[in-house]
């Protein structure tokens, strides 16, 4: 595939949790794509997304002569189209868990996108640490626990991610690690044994994850001086 078959169009990297999934993805499996950013919560930002996007959502995947929405949906894509990457198990049973996690964080937990909304360049410790937000911050910390255990430390490439290799699951968990920083969550008041913390661990010094965070500061720095 060309360098720029793909575009994938995405919203500010401080606060769009959403658009850093797919990006994520994209970036860590060594995937070429141009990057298109629209600046969130501006008159025109709207109109600016519906110039890429039908739905008027980002991310938005633009390739060949279609836009694909929703940040699994594109994951889905990638790793239907680059089987070699790995980014699903292999295993079948691992995999289907893998797919159970990642839609139940696109499903779910409601409450701590509300109160503890992403924010990768600040810190609020103790801030959105409402009942309905630590309820869900302890199932994160539940499956991370449990994938980790079952599956991850038993992978044939085990590199500290949920099933061993990093892949969609744990682009759908990124936003939550950066959350539990910035608000400062008690992991181990929630029944992490160490595996959470060593879990964010690995996510936040992915080489891909470390160019997200210094994109948004770069981004954030433009919009001061401008």
């Amino acid at each position: 595939m060309s360098a720029y078959e793909f575009e994938l169009v995405i919203g500010d990297k401080n606060w769009s949790s959403w658009s850093l999934r797919p990006w994520l993805l994209m970036r860590q499996a060594g995937i070429p794509f141009r990057e298109t950013s629209i600046r969130l919560r501006q008159e025109d930002t709207k109109a600016q997304i519906l110039a890429h996007a039908p739905a008027g959502q980002v991310p938005a995947l633009k390739w060949r002569d279609v836009v694909i929405g929703d940040s699994l949906a594109i994951c889905e894509t990638i790793a239907d189209l680059y089987p070699a990457k790995n980014l699903w198990p292999a295993d079948g049973v691992a995999r289907a868990v893998a797919r159970s996690a990642a839609a139940e964080m696109h499903s779910g937990f409601q409450d701590l996108r509300r109160d503890m909304p992403m924010s990768i360049l600040d810190r609020f410790p103790g801030e959105g640490h409402s009942e309905g937000a630590l309820a869900n911050a302890r199932r994160a910390i539940e499956i991370w626990r449990g994938a980790r255990h079952r599956f991850g430390r038993q992978a044939a490439q085990d590199h500290g991610f949920l099933f061993g290799r990093f892949g969609v699951a744990d682009a759908m968990y990124a936003p939550v690690v950066t959350r539990f920083q910035t608000y400062g969550v008690d992991l181990e008041a929630l029944g992490d044994d160490g595996t959470a913390r060593a879990y964010m661990e690995a996510i936040l010094t992915l080489p891909a994850m470390r160019d997200w965070i210094e994109g948004a500061a770069a981004e954030e720095k433009a919009k001061a001086g401008a």
